[in-house]
C-alpha cells in the first residue's frame, strides 16, 4: 500500500518506496525546507505528529531528545505508514527552476589571507533566477561543492562568492591556489529554503559566523533594493580575531544594528566577545522575533536549541550550516 504523506497546511503527496520524504516531496512538486540533504545541516527537521518513518541514513544533526520528541530529518527518513508532519512547503520557491550552466570567473579579489571575493559571470542569454539567501553548487571536473551566493539577482546577471580557504579542502585549493580570471567552470542551481519570508514578527535578527554572512549580505541589498527595512534588523557577526571580519558591513548597510563578536579577542577590541549565540541569547525580550542563522553547523544547533527553550517558535529560526570543504 502506497503511504500519503500530510504537511500541517494540508498539502499531501504520495510516498516513494525506498526514496526519503523530501525526495518523494520534489517528485509531486512539492518543496520542502532543506539544504545539504546528507543529515548534517539539520535545515530539513519536522516533528512528526503521526504515523511511522524508517531511518535511511544517520540523522546526525539531531540529538537524541530531538529523536525522543519526534523530531525526524526529511533527507534521512522515509514514510512507512500513512504520515503528517507538523512542517508547511516552500511555496515562494515555486517556479524557481534548478538548472546546470557554464560560467566563468570574472574577478578574484583577496579579502584576507584565507578569505576570497569570487565574482562569476554567466551566459548573458542565461541569468539565474533566485531568491537572495540561496546557495549554489560549483563544479570543476567530479569535484562539487555549495557555496552561498552574496549577493541580490542584478541587471548584469553575475554572483558573487565569499570563499574561506580551508585546509586540505580540494576545491580550496583551486580557489586560492589555481583559479584565474576566464577559468570556464559549471554550476548547478539555485539550491536551500533560505531566504527572507513574509511574517508577522516585529525585528529581524541575523546570525552569522565567518563566511556564513554571504547570504546575509544577499538579503541586506534585497532588503534595500525594496526600499528599506520595515522593522529594525540587527545583524550579530562572529569571528576569532578581527581579520576574520574582513567586509565593512557598517559601510554596506549603515541602517543596521550591526554588532560584530570575536571568540579569541585581544585586549584592544572594544566590541562583543564570545559567541553570537550566546550574545543574541543575552537580550531579555526574543518573542517577536524572526532569526535567520547561517554558519557553522555547532552555532546554529546551539542558537536553535536555546531560543526554542526560551519561547521563539521554531518555524521563526532559519537557518543554512555551512559544511567546510
Amino acid at each position: 500500500m502506497r503511504a500519503t504523506i500530510t504537511l500541517a497546511n494540508g498539502v499531501a503527496f504520495d510516498a516513494i518506496e525506498r526514496r526519503s520524504i523530501l525526495d518523494s516531496a520534489a517528485a509531486a512538486n512539492v518543496i520542502l525546507e532543506y539544504s545539504c540533504k546528507t543529515g548534517r545541516c539539520g535545515v530539513c527537521r519536522a516533528h512528526v505528529t503521526s504515523g511511522h518513518t524508517i531511518v535511511l541514513k544517520p540523522e546526525i544533526s539531531l540529538t537524541p531528545q530531538d529523536t525522543a520528541n519526534g523530531v525526524i530529518l526529511t533527507c534521512c527518513r522515509e514514510a512507512e505508514s500513512e504520515l503528517a508532519l507538523d512542517i508547511e512547503d516552500v511555496s515562494a520557491l515555486a517556479g524557481i527552476e534548478v538548472r546546470t550552466t557554464a560560467c566563468r570567473i570574472d574577478t578574484l579579489e583577496p579579502l584576507a589571507d584565507d578569505v576570497l571575493r569570487v565574482t562569476l559571470r554567466l551566459p548573458p542569454q542565461a541569468p539565474l533566477a533566485f531568491l537572495p539567501g540561496q546557495h549554489v553548487q560549483m563544479i570543476r571536473g567530479e569535484l562539487r561543492r555549495s557555496y552561498s551566493i552574496a549577493n541580490a539577482p542584478r541587471a548584469d546577471g553575475r554572483l558573487e562568492l565569499i570563499i574561506k580557504r580551508v585546509p586540505g579542502g580540494a576545491f580550496s585549493g583551486y580557489w586560492f591556489d589555481e583559479a584565474r580570471p576566464n577559468d570556464l567552470l559549471r554550476l548547478e542551481g539555485p539550491l536551500g529554503t533560505f531566504f527572507l519570508r513574509e511574517d508577522d514578527a516585529q525585528r529581524t535578527v541575523m546570525l552569522a559566523t565567518g563566511t556564513g554572512l554571504a547570504p546575509v549580505l544577499a538579503m541586506l541589498e534585497q532588503i534595500k533594493a525594496s526600499g528599506g527595512a520595515t522593522r529594525p534588523v540587527t545583524l550579530y557577526w562572529g569571528g576569532r580575531r578581527p581579520e576574520d571580519l574582513c567586509i565593512d558591513v557598517a559601510a554596506i548597510a549603515p541602517w543596521v544594528d550591526y554588532r560584530p563578536c570575536l571568540s579569541r579577542a585581544d585586549d584592544g577590541w572594544s566590541g562583543l566577545r564570545g559567541y553570537v549565540q550566546d550574545e543574541l541569547l543575552r537580550e531579555k525580550n526574543l518573542a517577536e522575533t524572526v532569526i535567520y542563522a547561517c554558519g557553522s553547523t555547532a552555532m546554529i544547533d546551539d542558537a536553535r536549541a536555546a531560543l526554542v527553550a526560551r519561547g521563539l517558535p521554531e518555524r521563526r529560526f532559519h537557518s543554512d550550516a555551512f559544511v567546510q570543504s
